[in-house]
C-alpha cells in the first residue's frame, strides 16, 4: 500500500525539491486525449497524478473543474471508464503513482468492495473522496486497505486539532492540506496564515508527507509552498490550460507540458 506514493516523496526529498502533483479530469477533452495527457504530465515532471472522476455536483470545484466536470460527463466519462483509463496506463508501462480523487456518491454507486478491488487491479495507489471526512470514513478506510489502496484524507484551515490527528492517522500515502477555504481554483496570491497552518499539519502528521493544493496556479506559488509541505498540488491551472487549447482547436498536450515543465523547476528548493 502506499509503495509508489512513498517512493515518489523520497524521491522528491533526495532532490531537495517538493513533490509535483498534478490533477488532471478524467474524460476532458475525452479519455483518450487524457491517457495523453497523463503521460506527457509525467514526462514533463509530475511526480504524482490526480484523476478526476467527473461528477454532477461538484460542490469542492470551482468553475474551471466543474465546467471539465460537466464535458467529460457529456462525453459518457463514469468512474468504470476511468478505472479503465488507468489500467491502461499501467499496460502500456506507466509507472507514476495515481490517485483518484472522487466525490463518494460513484464510489458507492459502484460498490465500495468492488470499486477497490478494480481500482487495485487498475493500477491505481490511493483514493481521496472529497466529501468524506475522517470521522465517517473508518468503514471506507479498511476496505482500501484491504485492497492495498491509500486512503488520502483533507484538511482545512479550520480544521481542529483532533480531526487534524484522525485525518493523519487514517490518511496514508499523503495528508491533503487544503490552502484555504472554498472551493478548487486559482487564486492571485496564497492565504497570509498558509505558513502556520501547515506547521500545525505537519506537527499532527508527524511522518506522513503533507501535500498541499487548492489555489496554487503559477510558479512562483508553487515555489513559495514548496518550502512549506512536502507536495504541491496544481489542478484548475491545468485543466485551464487545456480548456483554452481545445477552444483555440490546438492540441492541449504541448500546452500542458511547457507549463508542468515549468511548475517542476519551481519545485526546487533554492539553497541559502
Amino acid at each position: 500500500m502506499s509503495r509508489r506514493l512513498d517512493a515518489a516523496f523520497a524521491a522528491a526529498r533526495a532532490e531537495n525539491r517538493a513533490a509535483l502533483i498534478v490533477f488532471l479530469e478524467a474524460g476532458d477533452p475525452s479519455l483518450a486525449a487524457t491517457q495523453r495527457l497523463v503521460r506527457a504530465v509525467a514526462e514533463a515532471g509530475a511526480d504524482i497524478v490526480e484523476l478526476g472522476v467527473p461528477f454532477s455536483d461538484p460542490i469542492a470545484d470551482g468553475p474551471v473543474i466543474q465546467r471539465a466536470s460537466e464535458r467529460a460527463l457529456v462525453k459518457g466519462t463514469s468512474l468504470a471508464g476511468v478505472l479503465d483509463l488507468a489500467a491502461r496506463l499501467r499496460k502500456d508501462g506507466l509507472t507514476t503513482p495515481l490517485v483518484l480523487f472522487s466525490y463518494a456518491n460513484p464510489l458507492l454507486a459502484m460498490g465500495e468492495a468492488v470499486f477497490a478491488e478494480t481500482a487495485r487491479r487498475a493500477g491505481i495507489d490511493g483514493v481521496l473522496v472529497t466529501d468524506l471526512p475522517p470521522e465517517e470514513g473508518r468503514l471506507f478506510v479498511s476496505v482500501l486497505r484491504a485492497a492495498r489502496l491509500a486512503p488520502i484524507f483533507l484538511v482545512a484551515p479550520s480544521s481542529p486539532e483532533p480531526r487534524l490527528r484522525k485525518a493523519a492517522s487514517q490518511s496514508r500515502g499523503f495528508l491533503y492540506a487544503v490552502s484555504r477555504a472554498g472551493v478548487t481554483g486559482a487564486r492571485a496570491e496564497m492565504s497570509e496564515g498558509l505558513p502556520e497552518f501547515l506547521a500545525r499539519v505537519k506537527a499532527s502528521a508527524g511522518d506522513l508527507p503533507v501535500a498541499v493544493g487548492f489555489g496554487i496556479s503559477t510558479a512562483e506559488q508553487v515555489a513559495g509552498a514548496a518550502k512549506l509541505a512536502d507536495g504541491v498540488v496544481v489542478g484548475s491551472a491545468v485543466v485551464r490550460v487545456i480548456e483554452e487549447a481545445v477552444a483555440r482547436g490546438e492540441d492541449p498536450v504541448p500546452h500542458v507540458t511547457a507549463l508542468v515543465s515549468e511548475l517542476r523547476r519551481a519545485t526546487v528548493l533554492k539553497q541559502t
